[in-house]
Order: structure tokens, then sequence, then C-alpha cells
């Protein structure tokens, strides 16, 4: 059994796809990373990044101790071993599949990130128009690397739909918010329609959808708690007695 520990945001619900594509079963331990639960010592166990999502697969292939892992894309290389799916064995497709997974992990989940921050962040905090200005243009340039690479092929690694495609499906899906018109991409807009029909995408993007908690409802004073907690974050002191 998999253990994920989950909340509904882009980064959750590549692997919730992956998993609901494998037919895998597995567990959704919440992690109310609005609440802070990322921050707690079993977690960090974990995820010492104090991100989520992270996993214990607790039935590994060789048969030891459990395996936990963080970083999305990260879990997605090992469940898709494990699955023996969607991650072709061939050298060079291989290869091909990890370059887009890293280009996601490096480029278009942390810029597509800062956009909404910033976009959502408005002028509560000061002129943020360069911030914005900024990311909503790296997010659309990134948007026409998809655009490009989709001319011609029908997913990012060619006739095959992999976890390359899964685990940049789910940050397109706030394209709006992000400030961008998907009319100017119409080969990302194929691809992006046809990941959306798909059953298994569709039950990855419901994953924990309860769990969703609409923070523009809460009184002002519980915001400003929670943007405390989340926002400038700087170094966790590390533990006396270490190897020095």
């Amino acid at each position: 059994m998999i253990d994920l520990h989950y909340w509904p945001t882009p980064n959750g619900k590549k692997v919730t796809i992956l998993l609901e594509e494998c037919g895998m079963p597995y567990r959704i331990v919440p992690c109310a990373i609005g609440q802070g639960d990322q921050f707690k010592d079993a977690f960090l166990e974990i995820s010492p990044n104090n991100r989520m999502p992270a996993m214990v697969d607790h039935e590994p292939a060789d048969g030891g101790a459990p395996i936990a892992l963080f970083e999305s894309g990260a879990i997605m290389m090992y469940l898709a071993e494990k699955a023996d799916a969607f991650y072709p064995q061939e050298l060079r497709a291989r290869h091909e599949v990890n370059q887009w997974l890293i280009w996601q992990m490096a480029n278009q989940g942390p810029k597509s990130g800062e956009c909404g921050h910033f976009r959502r962040l408005g002028d509560s905090q000061g002129d943020q128009s360069y911030a914005i200005r900024r990311f909503t243009d790296e997010v659309n340039r990134l948007y026409g690397v998809m655009n490009n690479r989709l001319y011609d092929r029908r997913y990012l690694c060619g006739d095959e739909y992999t976890i390359a495609d899964m685990i940049s499906y789910p940050w397109t899906v706030g394209w709006e918010n992000q400030g961008q018109d998907l009319a100017e991409f119409p080969y990302f807009e194929r691809w992006f329609e046809e990941l959306g029909a798909r059953p298994g995408v569709q039950r990855g993007m419901a994953a924990g959808s309860e769990l969703s908690v609409d923070y523009s409802k809460l009184p002002e004073e519980e915001i400003a708690r929670l943007r405390a907690l989340l926002y400038n974050q700087r170094a966790r002191p590390a533990p006396e007695g270490g190897l020095l």
C-alpha cells in the first residue's frame, strides 16, 4: 500500500493522476499545508524540505523496509517504475521523459507558483506590478515551450502518454488565473483537452477535493496568521549534537 501525504494542489495532483492511471492502491494522508502540517516532526522525517507531496511505500519491490520519498518528480519516477507503466525502458525514450520531468520541476512548477502567488497578492503588500508582469510573462513563455513541443507530436515525448504529461498537466489547469489565453497556444490546447478527458486524469484531479479550503472566506486575522506561517520562511535550525 502507498501512503500519499497530500493536499489537493497541483504538486499533489501530479501523483494522484499517476496512481489513478496505474490503478495502484493508495491511501491519502492529509497534509494540511495551510495549517502547517508540513512543519511537524513526523512529516519532516519523510520530507525534510517541508513540502508535500511525500510518499511511503509499505510494500517495495525488494521486499525490504518501507521506502519514503519526497519531491513529486522522484515519487513519479519511483511509482511508474514500480508499475512498469508510463515510463519507457529504452535508453533514449527514458531520458526523453527524464528531461521533461526536470523541465517541469525546475521551470513550469516554480514559475507558475510564483505567478499565482503574486497575482493573488495584488498590491496588498505594496506595488507588485513588476513581479506580476515578470512571472506572468515567464509562464506565458513556458506555455509557448509546450505549444511548440506539441506542434508535431501528440504528447510531450512523442506518441506515448507518459509521466512527463501527467506531471505537467495540473499546473496548466489554472491558466486563466495565470493571466493566459489558450487561444494563443492551439497545439497545447489540443493536448490539454485530450488529457482533461482521460478518466484517470479526472479521478486524480478530483482526489481529496473534499479537503480544499476557500481561504478567501476566512477572517482577516486568520489569513494574516497563515501568511505569517507560510510566507518568507527561513532556515530551520539543525538539532544539536550532530557530526561536527
